[in-house]
């Protein structure tokens, strides 16, 4: 049985088919009791939903006809969390998700209250398409996103809190240009006017967003996609390490498998070296696996182990032994 507000939602939707449900039937539909039924219903009513009741044999539940229904009822939190779900689904690669992910936000979007439907709009509209990489990566104060949202919809100056990798903690006058979530981080692309040039700013390394009230005017960003200025940005920046593979397939069909978070050179018409930047070699692993094609494992030596380790997972996990390898695989 569902939880009680998965079921309030499944209830609400059940009564905007605007017809009239038998009580039992309702309840059938929801799993649960008649008693259960009764008090989901007066919750709706409580919400403002204006559900009509009758009694005795023909009796049941339906959506009063002609009724406008009020807002969604949201806190500022869900409705970011709502609209980044969607926003991920619609650009996700599973057939069918991209093209219900945006009908729900057309219907979603329009009852909510103002205030948030224009964070939420906001949002959508600030946000540049790139490959998201699930879940699993540092935490984004969520009013700082759609702050930052709105004023990079505004064309608004701003001040961030910000703290480098080095730890250091300052204020940095920006003139926000797009939002962008990449790999498993999002980033803010941004005039930096202290430095007089173009930065990426890590998101989660933001504290706070506070408008300066100053208008600018959009400048030219130096590159023809807002997604390749932060994935060049952030290829050229130190990390836990790099993992190395020659991949057996063209460089054209590994890019598009693999995503924008892996730098594919083609050394061939069949043959390609992926660098995969990552904080530990399990990533590494879940993107060559996503290339669907034979690949040997170049540097760091400790991946050919996990590889050997998953290897043998994987078989036992098939219902096969697995098999001892001279060296390990990719050698």
């Amino acid at each position: 049985m569902a939880g009680t507000g998965a079921r309030t939602l499944q209830l609400m939707s059940l009564l905007q088919t605007s017809r009239h449900w038998a009580g039992q039937e309702l309840a059938d539909r929801l799993e649960v009791s008649l008693r259960t039924l009764r008090r989901d219903v007066d919750r709706l009513r409580e919400l403002g939903y204006p559900v009509e009741a009758r009694r005795g044999v023909a009796g049941g539940y339906q959506l009063r006809p002609g009724a406008s229904l009020p807002p969604l009822v949201l806190d500022d939190d869900e409705a970011v969390a709502l609209a980044l779900g969607l926003q991920a689904a619609a650009q996700s690669g599973v057939e069918g998700m991209a093209e219900s992910s945006v009908r729900a936000l057309a219907k979603v979007v329009p009852v909510m209250p103002r205030r948030l439907r224009r964070r939420v709009e906001a949002l959508t509209q600030a946000t540049a398409r790139a490959p998201w990489a699930g879940g699993g990566g540092p935490a984004v104060d969520p009013g700082v996103l759609t702050t930052l949202a709105q004023l990079c919809r505004d064309g608004e100056r701003c001040a961030l809190a910000y703290t480098t990798r080095d730890e250091r903690t300052g204020q940095r006058r920006v003139e926000p240009h797009r939002l962008v979530p990449l790999g498993r981080r999002w980033y803010l692309v941004a005039y930096d006017l202290d430095r007089a040039d173009w930065r990426t700013f890590r998101l989660d390394r933001v504290a706070a967003a506070r408008p300066l009230g100053e208008r600018f005017a959009p400048r030219r960003l130096p590159a023809e996609d807002v997604t390749e200025f932060v994935r060049a940005g952030t290829r050229a920046l130190p990390t836990a390490g790099v993992v190395r593979a020659l991949v057996q397939a063209p460089a054209a069909d590994v890019r598009r498998r693999a995503g924008r978070w892996a730098t594919v050179t083609a050394l061939g018409p069949g043959t390609c070296r992926v660098e995969v930047p990552v904080d530990g070699p399990e990533w590494a692993l879940l993107v060559l696996g996503l290339t669907g094609a034979e690949f040997t494992v170049e540097s760091p030596g400790e991946v050919r182990d996990l590889l050997q380790e998953w290897g043998d997972r994987f078989a036992r996990a098939a219902g096969r032994a697995a098999s001892p390898v001279d060296g390990g695989p990719g050698r």
